[in-house]
């Protein structure tokens, strides 16, 4: 099971390498595409905290219980966005962004919290840590563009903005690596679930949706609206892999 964790984190943290697209790409096309990544991420996001973790917690809590862990779970996203000055903007221009230094702060962090979530979900089951997995990766896809282009717009070079991103994203595979030891010591990692899940939540409603909010195009809100259920229905369909 330790080898499939890493193996997930690992290749949660390759989608850092994303980044390297940016420059070959209009930065209309960009925005445009970056909007639809966004709508996916938000339905994939949305369903893995609905359709899978919460219900999944169910078992293992009371509901009173259940949800102040979720909403500890968005309380805590919101405090380490705030704290840290980090959002997830997915525009080169963003003006949060230019702390870039800070950001990649904040994304270290975020994304040590997702390798302790991965590892949670696969000692759970193997299917829940797939949906897990593959929440955390849609959402790492636009993110990781936005990054990269931020740290371009920032100062650094190609180079160096692709080693920072990856030495960045691999602390998801320390946290997976944590998160199984920790379980193997019989500490109980089961409150990760529903803390993801309020984190889900949060970044799908505080950080994703009003990005996709200011789309004013109706053919184009539209595209998003699909996209954001195909996320959902992507999370929904893994229950269905044997």
């Amino acid at each position: 099971m330790l080898l499939l964790i890493i193996l997930s984190t690992f290749l949660v943290s390759f989608i850092s390498f994303i980044g390297i697209i940016t420059l070959f790409i209009k930065e209309k096309l960009l925005n445009k595409i970056l909007l639809f990544l966004v709508s996916l991420s938000a339905g994939a996001l949305m369903g893995g905290a609905f359709l899978h973790l919460i219900p999944e917690s169910l078992g293992k809590f009371t509901e009173s219980i259940l949800f102040i862990y979720v909403l500890v779970g968005f309380t805590l996203l919101f405090f380490i966005e705030r704290i840290l000055h980090w959002r997830h903007c997915h525009k080169e221009n963003c003006p949060i962004h230019t702390f870039a230094y800070t950001n990649l702060i904040g994304d270290g962090v975020h994304n040590f919290i997702d390798g302790l979530i991965i590892a949670a979900s696969f000692l759970v089951n193997i299917h829940l840590g797939i949906v897990t997995t593959l929440a955390v990766a849609l959402h790492e896809i636009p993110q990781e563009l936005g990054d990269f282009g931020i740290l371009i717009y920032a100062g650094f070079s190609k180079s160096r903005a692709l080693f920072l991103n990856f030495i960045v994203a691999i602390t998801a595979i320390l946290g997976g690596i944590i998160g199984y030891f920790i379980s193997s010591a019989e500490i109980s990692t089961n409150f990760l679930l529903p803390l993801a899940a309020g984190g889900f939540i949060y970044i799908a409603a505080s950080d994703l949706i009003p990005e996709i909010k200011k789309e004013v195009k109706f053919k184009n809100s539209l595209i998003n609206l699909c996209f954001f259920i195909i996320g959902i229905l992507i999370i929904y369909g893994v229950r269905f892999i044997e």
